[in-house]
């Protein structure tokens, strides 16, 4: 049944009711109207009005469900979808949006996955870059201050000194930004080896108490996988160190039967609502890139915590 031939339905009912009620009913209306007739009357219009809109509600009710979905839909939290109930416009309507749902999912994923691959290629480059071009030139400047300082006499050795101690600072932070930028060590020795240096260059610079829980036993992992698992562990560890006021922050890896868990769990102060900025919606995406959920829990005063589940292919889930 049509949309229009419902509601024409219910309303026909309603009406019908109505008229039935006036024929067999024992009343009758009086010219000028007496007041007990007047109420008669509008508490059968009253009737009729509630009959009508609890009808029509009744009617209505998977339109009201699909707009609902329709405003607090998000494509970077796949898997949405109303159920099809019954048959006609309606149910055909609910089905057109899943499908829509379903391809613009799709198409989301795809382009997601093009610009992220787009900027892990632009991140190798830099970073090539800055260790061919700026680290090799920072070093020749390195090497030729601590040649000057050795021939050259006080007060000027010192000053030499103190230029080449800063050079060498910025030399090193040049070094840390082709680590950030591109994590030679997950490619040379595996995850495992990548989260220990990145937890522990963390707890270096920021000087939190960092706790690592890393299964040995996990399985064989393809390239892109890895990357996503050590860039969500990095932005979250970075969220951790600018907004979370922790002085603790464990990481976790566990494999269990079907997936594999990475967790990045802080003391800080937590805010009750996971606030979704462009660096949680950029992990969003990279999970969506492999199949993964991420799910982020936030307490008052009792910290926030980011866990990233990714499916291990051939491996039943529990």
């Amino acid at each position: 049944m049509s949309l229009f031939w419902r509601i024409f339905a219910l309303n026909a009912m309603v009406l019908g009711a109505a008229t039935a009620l006036l024929l067999w009913a024992p009343v009758t209306v009086s010219v000028p109207v007496v007041l007990t007739e007047a109420v008669i009357l509008v508490a059968g219009l009253v009737i009729m009005l509630v009959a009508n809109g609890a009808l029509l509600r009744i009617g209505l009710a998977p339109l009201g469900r699909l707009t609902r979905l329709m405003t607090t839909v998000d494509l970077l939290r796949p898997g949405q979808r109303l159920p099809v109930q019954g048959h006609g416009e309606v149910a055909d309507l609910v089905r057109t949006f899943n499908a829509m749902l379903e391809r613009l999912e799709r198409e989301r994923a795809t382009s997601s996955a093009r610009v992220l691959l787009a900027q892990e290629g632009e991140r190798r480059r830099i970073a090539q870059e800055l260790h061919d071009e700026v680290g090799q030139s920072m070093t020749a400047i390195l090497l030729a201050l601590e040649r000057a300082a050795d021939e050259t006499d006080e007060p000027l050795r010192g000053e030499l000194r103190q230029v080449q101690e800063i050079t060498r600072g910025s030399l090193d932070e040049v070094r840390r930004l082709v680590r950030r930028l591109r994590p030679g060590v997950l490619e040379d020795l595996g995850l495992i080896s990548a989260l220990t240096s990145l937890t522990t260059e963390f707890a270096t610079h920021t000087g939190l108490h960092v706790q690592r829980r890393f299964d040995t036993d996990l399985p064989a992992l393809d390239q892109e996988t890895e990357l996503v698992l050590y860039r969500v562990a990095q932005e979250t560890m970075t969220n951790v160190a600018r907004h979370a006021e922790a002085d603790r922050v464990e990481v976790r890896l566990r494999h269990t039967e079907g997936v594999v868990a990475l967790s990045v769990a802080d003391n800080g102060r937590g805010t009750g609502i996971a606030r979704e900025g462009a660096g949680i919606r950029g992990m969003r995406e990279r999970a969506l890139l492999i199949g993964a959920t991420l799910d982020i829990t936030s307490r008052p005063q009792a910290g926030t915590q980011v866990q990233l589940t990714v499916p291990v292919p051939g491996e039943p889930r529990t």
